[in-house]
């Protein structure tokens, strides 16, 4: 799997002229809006994008991962992590791309609803080379995979890490959630539903909120 993410992070950076370094800062400058318009295709706006994604690693791989590798590998580990970090921005540069460029609106009805992702650019992408049935089979594995992570690493990992930290805070053995996890559970899903339910925008909104509170 490594050797799997350290092959393309090293391909893309070459290959767009070290693109993670050449724009860095206006990176920066497009996540906080500057280059925000009314016109823009898209359903929220470029922080709320980077918030949203931002709200679905922060736990699972900048906390309890790194923690993770450096138990496991010690102080050197970070070092790297740091630079796999920077390596990889070129990736998710030739992902992004990817995924804005092979977007589509799906109901003709609603023009402002938007959907992409790795799932349409493999479906799309792949087919414009003559190899629509392998980009097809591909965009579907991706799918599943991700569902498959979202569940035992997105949902399992992150809520029995917050509930632990609830447990320990509240008491441990002598606390209110001794015995009683179905209720933290019952009420990180309804928190979680109340989200999802109110598709991107809703997700976007509260991430934009969260995560900054967070810092």
């Amino acid at each position: 799997l490594l050797i799997w993410l350290v092959i393309p992070a090293l391909f893309f950076t070459l290959y767009l002229g070290f693109v993670n370094f050449r724009y860095f800062f206006h990176g920066i400058a497009v996540a906080l809006g500057k280059y925000d318009s009314k016109r823009d295709d898209g359903q929220i706006s470029s922080f709320q994008a980077m918030m949203a994604s931002l709200s679905g690693t922060v736990g699972l791989g900048n906390i309890a991962g790194v923690a993770i590798a450096v138990s496991t590998g010690g102080a050197g580990a970070v070092f790297w992590m740091i630079v796999m970090g920077i390596l990889s921005m070129s990736t998710k540069f030739a992902e992004v791309t990817l995924g804005v460029k092979y977007r589509i609106h799906p109901s003709q009805s609603n023009p402002e609803r938007i959907s992409g992702g790795p799932m349409y650019y493999l479906r799309d992408g792949l087919k414009k080379k003559g190899l629509g049935t392998v980009g097809k089979g591909i965009s579907i594995l991706f799918a599943v995979c991700c569902i498959l992570g979202v569940i035992g690493g997105g949902n399992m990992f992150q809520a029995n890490q917050s509930f632990q930290q609830i447990y320990y805070i509240t008491g441990g053995d002598a606390g209110f959630f001794a015995g009683r996890d179905w209720v933290f559970g019952l009420a990180l899903a309804i928190l979680t539903a109340i989200v999802i339910i109110g598709g991107i925008k809703s997700i976007a909104s509260a991430a934009a909120k969260i995560v900054p509170a967070m810092g």
